[in-house]
């Protein structure tokens, strides 16, 4: 493992800035916020930082702050906080959820927020130090290879899956992040945060490399709305999705007035669904609407040599989810 030192900031702007002056005299810095992910890339030498910016010690970004307008959780409170919080756990299921279902519980007390949101991909060739797109390559040697995991939506010419829980969970909620830089912040929705392959293979969001992801804002929610994440392993240990769903739903008796449906597990950013979301508004959720909107929620996968499965698996989830929330008294 190569030599690094680590820093420890006052607070985001500090951080921001640490990153900004170690780019400005060519070293290599990355940051750390529970560091489950960053030190399995240092280990395998897929990073290898002369700078690590420690956010734990970073004022203001463990707290979670509710009011009338909605939630602020900072990028740093984890993921076991999230899971138990009260007020999160009553107005933002699908989140406490999506947080609770993360890895064990020896991770979730260490995993942030911003660290779950931000992790790279878990391709077995990437963390697996193949000259990939993801590591600097050329090519996607899942594309004809070991695809099992990968995508069947938005692929191309990286095939990799977005490996976050939470970031479903929070597209669904139409959540906010804001973003800090060394000369201000940046407010971005949720939606807008992650990036395709096809924008820039290495990358999948739009933080720059002297931007942390400061906070996340969560916007109130209707009285009527209900919301869970459910989401499909292929073991009973710890895990990524193979397939997973957030889904939103605002009722009216057994009437969506409004849905959102957001995909993990299947596409490189958390893939949302609109033409599904449209089918239900207005309805009474049947079985025969929720097995139809089960059969829109595959239209247009485009699976792999080895993945196929996914599409049936995704179809019967979404309809088997949207039917058991549509129930809840």
């Amino acid at each position: 493992m190569k030599a690094f030192a680590n820093v420890n900031p006052r607070d985001p702007k500090h951080a921001a800035e640490l990153l900004a002056d170690a780019r400005a005299h060519g070293r290599a810095a990355v940051v750390a916020g529970g560091g489950s992910d960053l030190l399995g890339l240092i280990k395998e030498r897929l990073v290898t930082p002369d700078l690590v910016v420690n956010l734990k010690a970073a004022r203001g970004m463990d707290r979670i702050a509710a009011d009338a307008a909605g939630i602020t959780i900072g990028g740093q409170v984890t993921l076991d906080t999230i899971s138990h919080d009260p007020t999160i756990r009553e107005r933002y299921a699908v989140l406490a959820e999506a947080a609770a279902s993360v890895g064990t519980p020896q991770i979730r007390n260490t995993a942030t927020i911003a660290g779950n949101v931000c992790q790279r991909p878990w391709c077995w060739y990437f963390r697996n130090s193949f000259a990939c797109l993801k590591n600097g390559g050329r090519f996607c040697y899942a594309a004809g290879g070991e695809n099992q995991f990968h995508a069947i939506f938005g692929g191309g010419p990286s095939q990799i899956v977005h490996p976050s829980d939470t970031a479903p969970a929070l597209v669904a909620l139409d959540a906010t992040f804001r973003l800090q830089g060394p000369h201000g912040d940046l407010v971005v929705p949720a939606a807008d945060f992650f990036t395709l392959p096809r924008v820039n293979p290495a990358r999948e969001n739009v933080l720059k490399e002297d931007e942390i992801l400061a906070e996340v804002h969560v916007p109130a929610p209707q009285p009527a709305v209900r919301s869970t994440y459910h989401k499909v392993l292929d073991r009973e240990a710890w895990t990524h999705a193979v397939v997973s769903a957030a889904i939103a739903l605002e009722m009216d008796g057994g009437v969506c007035r409004a849905a959102r449906i957001v995909l993990g597990g299947v596409a490189p950013i958390p893939w949302r669904l609109p033409k599904v979301e449209a089918m239900l508004a207005g309805r009474r959720l049947t079985p025969e609407l929720c097995a139809r909107a089960g059969a829109a929620a595959v239209q247009g996968a485009r699976p792999l040599a080895r993945n196929g499965y996914k599409v049936p698996l995704t179809r019967a989830m979404v309809a088997r989810v949207l039917g058991e929330l549509a129930a809840r008294a």
